[in-house]
């Protein structure tokens, strides 16, 4: 979503990604800065034809407020879902603003569960008539130490009733390898669908700041030195050659189900690395 409410903006992201996805996620106030509601643009996306991933973090909602935009979505038919708790306050644009952290994500992901399955809310109460039909999504970070521990955390997000993981942004394969490895061995990616997180880097720039300031992030320096001394227009066509190298080497691993294209400030890029990665047209139900 935008910054300010700019509906023309949200149209023109629309004809640009429409068709060469098969679902596109919504980002909720994300780096914990101000943007429109993510339940608003889902709906938009929604009314075009596409089917939005609308984000929840519970950063900034207690329980009560999350369970009612949770139906709210569930109005509109908007019933896939992804449950995160979100970047702290701090990090933002508000760093004076208190966080609400009501439940992690773990909670957020068990809530949501309960309200499909048991058709109840969070505190055991009875919802009338009609459950939701929720398709729960959470993240899960490979290359975020211990690195051991990550497989376990995702089997634990399993129990709590996610159903899909899209995973951090992938430049170190080896390591996403090791993680997918273990995962494989307790048994999980016959339970719970991997999407791995690839996207093109615009500018050597753009992969600097990724490498030192974004926590989680894994760039390698090869990554860093396909880029040096490439023109702008270079280091582009040099970022979408990266991220199908990486796409197509982490689509051979086992227990991966798909890809998460994250093409940050660059939706333009989309449908090109769908094109050369043979995405497009996408295939019909």
């Amino acid at each position: 979503p935008p910054v300010g409410p700019n509906v023309e903006a949200i149209q023109r992201e629309i004809k640009t990604l429409k068709g060469y996805g098969d679902a596109y996620n919504v980002t909720d106030n994300q780096s914990a800065m101000v943007h429109v509601s993510s339940l608003a643009v889902s709906i938009m996306l929604k009314q075009a034809g596409m089917e939005p991933v609308i984000q929840f973090t519970a950063r900034d909602r207690n329980r009560l407020g999350i369970q009612g935009d949770l139906l709210g979505g569930a109005v509109f038919g908007i019933n896939t879902i992804l449950c995160l708790s979100g970047d702290h306050p701090i990090w933002g644009d508000h760093p004076q603003c208190k966080p609400v952290y009501d439940m992690d994500s773990l909670n957020l992901i068990r809530m949501a569960r309960m309200m499909r399955n048991n058709q109840v809310f969070e505190n055991g109460k009875q919802i009338p008539k009609i459950a939701p039909d929720f398709f729960i999504g959470a993240v899960e970070n490979p290359f975020a130490p211990p690195y051991d521990y990550r497989p376990l955390r995702l089997a634990k997000k399993f129990v709590a009733g996610a159903q899909f993981i899209q995973t951090q942004l992938i430049f170190n394969v080896d390591r996403f390898r090791e993680f997918m490895k273990r995962v494989v061995d307790l048994g999980l990616h016959e339970k719970i669908a991997i999407l791995a997180g690839v996207g093109p880097i615009r500018s050597i720039k753009a992969a600097e700041y990724m490498k030192n300031e974004v926590a989680g992030m894994d760039v390698p320096d090869w990554v860093l030195k396909r880029l040096e001394g490439l023109s702008k227009e270079d280091q582009q066509k040099a970022g979408l050659d990266i991220c199908c190298e990486v796409a197509n080497q982490v689509r051979e691993i086992e227990g991966v189900r798909g890809l998460h294209i994250m093409a940050v400030s660059w939706p333009a890029a989309v449908p090109q690395v769908c094109n050369m990665l043979g995405l497009f047209p996408r295939p019909t139900l």
